[in-house]
């Protein structure tokens, strides 16, 4: 039974041997086989294989592979190929093995390290000068077969063959529009060659139109749908270490020609024919023209007829017309490949053509002098008939009467130079055409001009030379050329050179943007070195170029700094309290100096605004007050020097407090006040001093002086027992200051004086330790109540007094003794 099914089928009733042949097998089945004996009782139990059975041939190890050969040799590898073995075993193929043997040795050696499938390797890192012989064998599930025959022994050397060239076209190959073309052939060298195509000259690439196929013997170019532009000589190069071959072909793409180009001239024209003339086609399609067929069509017909079929010449008679009937001309190209589009005219009338001359074109004025100018022109149509004369006249551009130049014939030239013009009036000319007919229009008039002699190109500018250079700048100066060519000087074209360049470069493009004889030329590079020179311009053209000497490097040129003062920078300035004080001054140096502004060699006032501008600095302080003033510097300073000034600011101001207000010489009906003048003036003398008094028991003072410019004043008519507060102020010439008050009240009253002794000093008791001591008052008092006495002892012998107490009354007891 097969091992998916459960039914069995049996192979045979009756086997007498202990083995049977199971015919009508599917290969690739897998099935499972029983057995039973049998006598004449019965059938016996079944015996069963124990696992499925697949069908398919005996499995044998594959047989050799064949036909294997050499296909390169270099001097350090070898590649093989062969053919799969005729009979693989009943097994796919897994592997084959290739081996070598060193030529002199007795055993092969693996060469391929894993499974390799492929039936085409090369052996590398060989020696140069190694002889091997090789052998492949196939390996299949069973296992490895029977080595191939023996390769005949290769010795490891490069093999050089010059490149050989055989190709499948000849030298031309005409192909038409639209057509494919392909240019093959074979070749073949040692090493292989490298193939490039050529059209031209140049490397043909690939496109959607353009094939390119090589193989390691044959080569191919193919073009699909071929154009003119295809056409051209094609070179295919084979080249190796050895050499190189070359095969050409000129390719020649045809079509029908392009059209005629136009546009149809009418040469002629006549009541009964006309000659008409065109140009070739811009393209004759790769061949020649054989031939141009022309055909007229009346206008108010639909039918085009022939002329001639037969030309070769780009001009035809066109016969047999009618006159008064309009007629266009159509003209086509033929050559071998086919007939052009047509050139089709404008309309024609056929009608004899004689009539006066057409106008001539706008005349030129040339050779201009201060009395004369020649006036040039072209030909205009004759009208059919040949023209006899050509009248010139001449009209200032103000006027309106056009004047004849001459009453003698000008022919047959188109110029003529008009005598006896006024200078420096300005002018304009026109000419006109005579034939047999009559005259014909005039010309439009020309451009004016003034009559005056020519301008020539002025001479070269005078000293260029370069006045100042910047890192990235040069300025130029020059004087104005000797000569002006008797034309204004429109402006200077100034150029630049990088020395060792050839080419010089503008530095402005137009000379009207330079009319002054100075420039500065920028976007220069620091450190290198330049070559200038100036041409001027006027309305004649440029002049020769005039050079600057000597090569100019680019670079900041160092000059020291230098001040120059403005006027509020003198050694010393006044300014008013509150007012804005102001300080400036123009700063030259190069490089540009660095600018930095003191106040007693500290920084200025945050207050101060300081403005830094190319040629100068300021500082400006608004609001003044007294503490602004001092001495200010400005200190310029660059990599070449550095410079300072200096200038003491005044702020005028009311002055200060007076110090050290004293009273003294104090009376019942005045008293004497000091003082010393206030430590700061305002800037301005004192002119006089303010005194004030003041009851302490009043609110209001009153002033006692105003003019006094001394530093003391007596201060009378007080009255007696008052007390009195002083103030002082002073004043200059922008105010008064602040006052100084006495520290306390003054009394009004007579100085005081000591008493006189006391009188009558005697003891009235004396003890070991004590006195006891009585005496009478003074004589005077001193202009006051006596308020104590002052009791000392001396110790006989001794120097010194020593105070023992003050007492009120007129005696005491003097103990401790």
């Amino acid at each position: 039974r097969e091992s998916d099914h459960r039914a069995w089928t049996p192979v045979s009733y009756t086997v007498t041997r202990q083995n049977a042949t199971v015919q009508g097998l599917i290969e690739g089945k897998a099935y499972f086989f029983r057995i039973a004996a049998e006598n004449i009782i019965g059938m016996g139990p079944f015996t069963e294989t124990t696992k499925e059975i697949v069908i398919r041939d005996p499995i044998t190890v594959p047989d050799r592979p064949e036909d294997l050969e050499v296909k390169a040799v270099t001097k350090n590898s070898v590649t093989l190929t062969w053919n799969p073995p005729k009979y693989n075993g009943g097994s796919d193929i897994t592997m084959y093995v290739l081996e070598s043997r060193l030529i002199g040795k007795e055993k092969f050696h693996k060469v391929t390290k894993e499974k390799m499938l492929d039936r085409k390797y090369t052996v590398e890192g060989l020696k140069e000068g190694d002889t091997y012989e090789y052998r492949v064998s196939a390996c299949n599930i069973v296992g490895q077969g029977k080595p191939s025959f023996c390769t005949k022994p290769i010795t490891c050397k490069d093999e050089l063959a010059p490149p050989t060239l055989d190709l499948d076209f000849r030298d031309k190959l005409i192909v038409r529009v639209g057509e494919a073309f392909s240019l093959t052939g074979r070749y073949s060298g040692k090493p292989a060659p490298k193939v490039t195509w050529l059209k031209d000259d140049i490397v043909v690439k690939e496109d959607d139109r353009t094939k390119i196929k090589t193989t390691p013997t044959t080569l191919s170019l193919g073009i699909l749908k071929s154009v003119r532009e295809d056409s051209g000589k094609y070179c295919v190069t084979v080249e190796n270490s050895t050499g190189s071959r070359k095969g050409f072909c000129q390719v020649n793409v045809v079509d029908r020609p392009s059209p005629p180009v136009g546009p149809v001239i009418f040469d002629e024209v006549h009541k009964d024919h006309m000659v008409v003339s065109w140009k070739p086609p811009l393209d004759d399609g790769g061949s020649e023209i054989t031939n141009y067929i022309i055909e007229k069509k009346d206008t108010h017909r639909d039918v085009w007829m022939p002329v001639t079929s037969a030309t070769v010449k780009t001009t035809c008679k066109i016969p047999k017309l009618l006159e008064g009937r309009e007629y266009q001309i159509r003209i086509y190209a033929e050559n071998l490949y086919g007939i052009s589009d047509p050139l089709i005219s404008d309309e024609m009338k056929a009608k004899d053509r004689f009539r006066v001359p057409d106008a001539p074109e706008q005349p030129i004025i040339k050779d201009v002098t201060k009395d004369s100018a020649v006036v040039v022109w072209k030909k205009p149509y004759d009208g059919g008939k040949p023209i006899t004369n050509y009248i010139v006249e001449k009209k200032e551009t103000m006027a309106t009467r056009w004047v004849r130049v001459t009453k003698d014939p000008i022919f047959p030239s188109t110029q003529f130079k008009v005598p006896d013009l006024l200078e420096g009036c300005q002018y304009e000319f026109r000419v006109s055409a005579e034939n047999e007919i009559g005259i014909g229009d005039p010309s439009p008039p020309s451009k004016p001009i003034f009559a005056r002699d020519p301008i020539a190109k002025p001479s070269p500018p005078v000293n260029p030379e370069a006045v100042d250079k910047t890192k990235n700048s040069v300025d130029l100066s020059w004087q104005p050329p000797r000569h002006d060519g008797n034309g204004k000087i429109i402006g200077y074209l100034v150029e630049y050179q990088k020395v060792g360049d050839e080419e010089w470069k503008k530095a402005n493009l137009t000379a009207d943007s330079c009319p002054e004889t100075k420039y500065k030329v920028s976007g220069l590079t620091e450190g290198l070195t330049y070559k200038f020179r100036v041409k001027a311009v006027n309305a004649a053209g440029e002049s020769e170029p005039a050079y600057v000497p000597d090569p100019v490097e680019v670079k900041d040129r160092l000059e020291p700094p230098e001040l120059i003062l403005d006027a509020n920078m003198a050694r010393e300035q006044h300014v008013k309290a509150g007012d804005t004080l102001r300080l400036s001054a123009v700063i030259k140096g190069v490089p540009f100096p660095k600018v930095s502004w003191k106040k007693e060699d500290h920084e200025v006032s945050p207050k101060a605004d300081i403005e830094v501008t190319g040629v100068g600095s300021k500082l400006e302080i608004r609001n003044t007050v007294r503490e602004d003033g001092g001495m200010y510097s400005l200190t310029v300073e660059n990599p070449a020097g550095s410079k300072t000034v200096s200038v003491k600011v005044v702020v005028l101001d009311k002055p200060g407090p007076p110090r050290n207000l004293q009273v003294s010489e104090v009376r019942s009906d005045s008293c004497y006040l000091t003082w010393k003048e206030p430590e700061d003036d305002g800037g301005s003398v004192i002119t006089n001093y303010v005194v004030e008094r003041k009851d302490v028991a009043s609110a209001q003072w009153i002033a006692i002086s105003s003019t006094s410019k001394k530093r003391s004043h007596m201060a009378k008519y007080l009255m007696e027992g008052t007390q009195y507060l002083f103030r002082v102020a002073a004043e200059n010439q922008f105010g008064r200051g602040p006052y100084v008050e006495t520290l306390k009240p003054i009394k009004a009253m007579d100085p005081l004086h000591p008493p006189g002794p006391p009188k009558n000093l005697h003891h009235v008791d004396v003890d070991k330790t004590e006195v006891s001591l009585v005496w009478d008052r003074p004589d005077r008092d001193g202009g006051a109540e006596i308020t104590g006495y002052l009791v000392e002892y001396q110790e006989d012998g001794a120097d010194e007094w020593t105070k023992f107490q003050t007492v009120p009354m007129l005696d005491c007891v003097v103990t401790g003794l």
